[in-house]
């Protein structure tokens, strides 16, 4: 298969020419063969390439989650490097081991992520290359939707350079997210938890659909890929997107794996297998992965696992808990998985478990599904409520969509 920036010079390589290009990208945006796109718009004859922006983790993807990436000047690329994860607003300075508080805290505003005017002066398109997960929560889908913003006011074209959805472009879960009420950076628009999307594809939805002004957008589609396709079927290279999701396995438990940042569990962070591994250091393993196994949910296994972060929740402490084996992904529904998880942790160690709940409200994109919990419904119950949403969902961006 093709991606977006190949497809871009074989059959589009008028579309930048001449034009002061801004380029949103990361590590992940790289062609087939890993040359960097960066490296790739230099050595283009027809293509001036002016400024970079890095969205949340930084244009080198070396920041971790929730740290700050001032203004630099790119000594390799001789390029001046804005951010879009908090550079018009700093990040309050917090000790390490706070990151988790001041994360929950920043990524429920929307304020200081969007590209100011300034930062788009000597600037004729706007082009954006990342890698995205699958999940709403995953901030670079924001970032998109903020630049799409940005470049409509200033009157400058869009240009998107897609790439595949690594947990395929067919299953949804989750509620779609109640709007405005709950928008934040960490899930602008009313879309599900997973959505089942490129970002061409939510990037026409959003200018087609949600955007207050429309931008002068152009997507540049794949060749080959297919709506059911995982990752590995591309055959392409995993580039981490980030710092936390060193494999696609990690983005196939994430969708629901990611509501434990909403919660005083653990997540993994600070281990190798974030997302993947969760537990507290209240948890007995071996207690945890037999009830967990005892409710036999679909496509997946636990096993008892012992880790102590070096960061983040319980950062040098021995937590116990449990590592996911998906061992069926088109049966597993992360999200509700996740939800008998903390229902199974509840019920066991009862006021222990703690839901931070405007951040946990935020990332699911409603407060009934922590109600739902608080009150004692069962995860399939939960989930049951979303079916409605997702098909209404559904109908929604079947005009949209690029892949059949």
């Amino acid at each position: 298969m093709k991606l977006g920036v190949d497809v871009l010079f074989e059959k589009h390589p008028g579309l930048l020419r001449d034009k002061r290009v801004g380029l949103i990208t990361n590590p992940t945006g790289v062609t087939r063969d890993l040359v960097s796109v960066v490296e790739k718009f230099r050595a283009h004859p027809d293509v001036k390439i002016a400024a970079l922006y890095g969205p949340e983790h930084g244009v080198r993807g070396n920041a971790q989650a929730g740290e700050f990436v001032a203004f630099y000047r790119d000594e390799h690329f001789s390029l001046p490097v804005f951010s879009l994860y908090g550079q018009a607003l700093k990040l309050p300075t917090a000790p390490l081991a706070d990151i988790d508080a001041t994360m929950r805290d920043f990524d429920t505003q929307h304020a200081g992520k969007q590209v100011e005017r300034t930062m788009l002066d000597g600037i004729d398109v706007l082009v954006f290359d990342l890698q995205d997960v699958g999940t709403r929560v995953y901030t670079y889908i924001a970032t998109m939707a903020y630049a799409m913003s940005a470049a409509a006011a200033a009157g400058i074209p869009f240009v998107v350079l897609d790439r595949p959805n690594p947990i395929n472009g067919v299953a949804m879960e989750g509620p779609i997210l109640e709007y405005p009420r709950h928008s934040s950076f960490i899930g602008v628009y009313p879309i599900p938890l997973r959505h089942g999307l490129t970002t061409g594809e939510l990037a026409r939805l959003f200018n087609a659909k949600f955007l207050p002004q429309k931008c002068d957008l152009t997507v540049v589609p794949m060749e080959g890929w297919r709506r059911g396709d995982w990752f590995e079927a591309t055959r392409l290279p995993w580039v981490a997107p980030s710092p936390n999701m060193p494999t696609p396995d990690t983005a196939t438990v994430y969708p629901g794996q990611v509501l434990l940042e909403g919660t005083n569990l653990s997540e993994g962070r600070g281990t190798t297998r974030p997302f993947e591994w969760f537990g507290a250091p209240w948890i007995d393993g071996f207690v945890l992965a037999r009830e967990l196994n005892a409710l036999a949910l679909p496509g997946v296994r636990f096993r008892e696992t012992w880790f102590a972060p070096t960061f983040s929740k319980s950062a040098g402490q021995r937590c116990g808990g449990c590592q996911l084996h998906v061992t069926d992904r088109e049966a597993f529904r992360s999200v509700a998985t996740t939800l008998a998880i903390l229902q199974t942790v509840r019920r066991l160690h009862g006021a222990k478990l703690e839901l931070h709940a405007d951040y946990f409200d935020k990332v699911m994109g409603t407060s009934s599904v922590r109600e739902a919990f608080e009150r004692g419904v069962p995860s399939e119950k939960i989930a049951a409520t979303w079916e409605c949403g997702l098909t209404e969902f559904a109908a929604l961006r079947e005009p949209l969509l690029l892949y059949r």
